[in-house]
């Protein structure tokens, strides 16, 4: 296979879980006007979530398209060696990138900069699939640096970003209260029913299952947690809104607000790269 027929696999693939996500979608709205449970506001929330695309595909459109052009002229320009595109190295790009992903999400959890733009992602009290679309507008930002190290590496650029899409598309599914426990795929894959605990705003539940496919580096590094009640989602703040731009831009007025007040470099630095919840 070629770097290029494995790019046009990822997307492929994309599509494919896109449809999936679409039918779950179709099966949880069905439901809840059976059950007469879909309100106004649920309806509110969607459109809320379906419109951070707008700044996120502008903005990803033209870092990646930068990112890509970076990447080519490492690869096939720069460095002296390449990593061979063949079955194994696909599989290893895949499973390095899986862990790229979760070692980008457990940061962006952790440093409040980049929890700026992850916090759109949690900020819907609503679980479905929907919500898997609701992204920060500079998410791709620390995506990108995350991914340098497998460039350095000699992967090619196609391989990287294939299966960085590949890794985000699998998840489109993982966003619905539909599909319970998956019995013994709990132990190896990310599953719904791990991902309901990752937005989980309950204190057993906050910052764990970081996972993007496998959920083994979860359990690896300590992050794992098993759901057992349902989750409340949302924020830990008192975050409701469905305006459009307050969604997109949330975390940001108050980290304004915060670096304006701050009393030295060293506040600056610490509201800036110190988990979200940091003091003075």
């Amino acid at each position: 296979m070629t770097p290029n027929t494995i790019y046009e696999l990822a997307i492929q693939i994309d599509d494919a879980f896109f449809l999936i996500g679409l039918a779950i979608l179709a099966i949880e709205i069905v439901e809840a006007l059976i059950k007469r449970s879909f309100r106004g506001k649920t309806l509110l929330e969607m459109l809320a979530s379906a419109s951070t695309q707008i700044p996120y595909l502008l903005i990803e459109v033209t870092l990646m398209t930068g990112a890509y052009a970076a990447f080519y002229l490492l690869s096939y320009q720069v460095l002296p060696w390449s990593i061979p595109v063949n079955a194994w190295t696909i599989v290893l790009a895949l499973i390095l990138a899986d862990l790229t992903y979760y070692w980008e999400h457990r940061t962006a959890h952790q440093v409040r900069l980049l929890w700026t733009q992850h916090a759109v992602h949690h900020s819907s009290r609503d679980m479905n699939i929907v919500t898997g679309v609701r992204f920060g507008p500079f998410e791709g930002v620390w995506a990108l640096i995350t991914h340098i190290p497998m460039a350095l590496a000699g992967f090619a650029p196609e391989l990287i970003t294939g299966s960085a899409i590949v890794v985000l598309a699998y998840q489109t599914w993982l966003h619905t209260e539909l599909i319970g426990k998956l019995g013994p795929l709990e132990y190896l894959l990310n599953t719904p029913s791990h991902h309901r605990v990752h937005h989980g705003r309950d204190a057993k539940y906050l910052d764990k299952n970081y996972a993007g496919i496998l959920i083994i580096w979860d359990r690896m590094f300590g992050s794992f947690q098993k759901e057992e009640e349902r989750p409340n989602y949302g924020l830990t703040t008192d975050f409701e809104s469905q305006n459009p731009v307050r969604v997109w831009f949330s975390e940001i007025p108050a980290l304004i607000r915060d670096l304006r007040a701050a009393r030295g470099a060293r506040e600056v630095w610490m509201r800036l790269f110190a988990p979200p919840g940091w003091r003075p």
